[in-house]
């Protein structure tokens, strides 16, 4: 028998199966960081009117608690393609972002850290709400401007199957971008207004997180005196 009480080839694949699944889930963290780095520090990335550019951009811009926002570069690109073209791309590197997400948080998920947050009573009440109607749930969420993001790791808790979590992001975002790219064609903000907006939006979603570090900070200090 194993250290775990199992027998040794069934440790070892179970050894194997995490080592893999950890070189996976750096690989998926690399790789949109890499893509991150790629488009904050180039400039003629910022300026291509190439869809590659606009695909890869979604990566960064739809995973996890996204650092970029999506829209300003969808009113963009929206001045020099049509609306389907549009949301047909963006719908594209956004379902594969989902489905990177879905893997990461579920590596997360899994780890004995994270045990007993799941077995916690709040989150086992939010999950069971979520199971009353999940796909109209995550519908919702990715039709309307309700923060999606929680729902990518409501859908790993839940244990919602990965191809049904796909289905509505693709069913519920492609109207969306659909919607966005006819605003972007209508109004043609210009590339001036748009990195005001980006920069707004950036802003806006780390606001929280920089709240958090100051109190933290805040605490810190007043523990210390």
């Amino acid at each position: 028998m194993g250290e775990n009480g199992q027998p040794p080839f069934q440790e070892v694949t179970q050894r194997a199966r995490f080592f893999f699944k950890t070189v996976a889930f750096c690989f998926e963290i690399g790789l949109i960081g890499g893509l991150l780095f790629w488009w904050l520090s180039s400039d003629s990335a910022q300026q291509s009117r190439s869809l590659w550019v606009f695909f890869f951009y979604s990566f960064p811009a739809e995973f996890l608690i996204a650092t970029v926002p999506h829209e300003p570069v969808l009113f963009y690109f929206a001045k020099f393609y049509p609306p389907m073209t549009i949301a047909m791309v963006a719908i594209a590197g956004t379902a594969i972002t989902e489905v990177l997400n879905y893997s990461v948080f579920k590596y997360v998920a899994d780890l004995r850290l994270f045990q007993k947050m799941l077995a916690s009573q709040l989150v086992s009440k939010t999950v069971a709400l979520f199971n009353r109607a999940p796909f109209i749930a995550l519908w919702v969420a990715g039709f309307t401007p309700v923060p999606f993001y929680p729902f990518r790791f409501l859908v790993v808790f839940a244990r919602y199957p990965l191809w049904k979590y796909i289905a509505a992001v693709i069913s519920s975002r492609t109207p969306r971008f659909y919607l966005y790219a006819l605003l972007g064609q209508a109004i043609k903000l210009s590339d001036y207004l748009l990195l005001i907006l980006t920069a707004i939006l950036i802003i806006a979603a780390n606001v929280p997180i920089i709240r958090k570090v100051i109190i933290s900070r805040r605490e810190k200090g007043r523990m210390s005196q």
